[in-house]
């Protein structure tokens, strides 16, 4: 089914052959339709599976191939809230590519930056504004964004925002958006709480579910690591070294942690950047640009690279520890095995977290691996028996 079957403008269906899109992925062929028909929408798939592609086009086929923009109107027409700076960028990056060919006018805001250019580009005019909810609160403070003409409003990582604790955040942007006006909210996972956002947010939406009650991709593949307390740095050196990969994601549970990782990679000969919180934007952006050029090839983080981090062909995610919430795990290793390709998670787990592993499990279509042997980095686990019956992974052994 090509892109020109789903109802969108040739202005916006027939430049998508040119970026190198064929066909639509299910997630975009369930959700485009009903975007172009105006409905609010309640979407759930999997990470990598397309989900900017689903509303973008049809947010930007609606505002402006099938709308007329206002002459000398600089206020924006659409909005998409999303919970962090990366995926803002990533997300604005898309809506210029899919809009150019309607010179769409469209801006990112979030913090870490001046707000000064920020300012500049609202005042020239815009047609879609990427925001983080902090960002545009600042904005809406001093007056510099006028949300009064928003027609249609996105939700992206919905369920994100939640776990981040945005909905304060969230309730305070609403008052400033028309009541009449289309909603859309997209996540990897629903729960009681996106219950209750969507019926704040939307109207009568309709459902798409393009999960197959998988949270993760397929592709990936889940394994633990046992090792002793004090064993991760040996144990993650040796998960590189034992499964070569052009580059890898790394996950730790504190910035000061991610920078003494960092460290003890470069200091054995791994190039590796780091990226937390505590960074500048700019040195965040420096750090991923080298990630993606193949500068660096080991990129260490805490959760706040978990969404938007949007790089092609990554093979291997480790959690150097495991996130406290099972569903951080689910978008930590979302970043591999996207759009069908084979992804690999590791694990490295002490004793003191193995009581995490069964909610991890719970989420998860197919079982966590325990790799069993005699490298160090398998120092320390379990027997067989006894992982089963505690967590109800499968033991594997390796032969080595």
């Amino acid at each position: 089914m090509p892109f020109t079957t789903l109802g969108l403008s040739d202005a916006i269906s027939h430049p998508l052959s040119r970026m190198g899109y064929g066909q639509p992925t299910p997630v975009q062929t369930q959700s485009i339709p009903i975007v172009l028909s105006g409905s609010d929408l309640l979407a759930r798939a999997q990470t990598g599976t397309g989900k900017t592609a689903a509303f973008a086009l049809p947010m930007i086929d609606r505002l402006l191939a099938h709308g007329h923009r206002q002459a000398g109107s600089r206020a924006a027409r659409g909005l998409v809230l999303v919970p962090t700076r990366e995926l803002a960028s990533q997300v604005h990056r898309a809506f210029a590519t899919y809009g150019a060919p309607a010179n769409l006018r469209v801006t990112a805001i979030y913090g870490g930056v001046p707000m000064r250019p920020q300012r500049e580009a609202l005042r020239r005019g815009i047609d879609i504004v990427v925001a983080t909810p902090g960002r545009l609160i600042d904005h809406l403070q001093q007056g510099s964004i006028d949300l009064s003409r928003i027609e249609i409003l996105t939700l992206d990582e919905a369920d994100r925002m939640l776990d981040m604790g945005f909905l304060p955040s969230l309730r305070r942007i609403l008052p400033a958006l028309p009541r009449r006006r289309q909603t859309l909210m997209f996540s990897a996972t629903h729960s009681t709480e996106m219950t209750r956002l969507a019926a704040e947010f939307t109207r009568e939406p309709r459902h798409v579910d393009v999960s197959q009650r998988q949270v993760v991709a397929a592709t990936v593949s889940h394994r633990v690591h046992a090792v002793p307390e004090g064993g991760k740095s040996d144990a993650l050196t040796d998960v590189l070294a034992e499964t070569p990969a052009d580059r890898a994601l790394v996950f730790c549970k504190t910035k000061r942690r991610s920078d003494r990782v960092g460290e003890q990679l470069n200091r054995a000969g791994v190039r590796a950047a780091v990226i937390h919180g505590n960074k500048s934007q700019g040195a965040r952006n420096r750090a991923l640009g080298d990630f993606k050029a193949g500068r660096v090839n080991v990129l260490v983080a805490t959760d706040v690279a978990a969404r938007g981090l949007d790089i092609a062909q990554l093979p291997l995610v480790i959690n150097y520890d495991l996130p406290l919430a099972a569903d951080d795990y689910v978008h930590r290793v979302g970043r591999t095995g996207r759009a069908g390709r084979a992804g690999r998670a590791v694990s490295l787990v002490t004793t003191a977290e193995r009581g995490l592993l069964p909610a991890i499990q719970r989420l998860l279509s197919t079982p966590l691996e325990e790799v069993a042997g005699k490298s160090p980095s398998h120092i320390g686990h379990r027997p067989p028996a006894q992982i089963t019956r505690h967590t109800g992974i499968r033991a594997r052994k390796t032969g080595r």
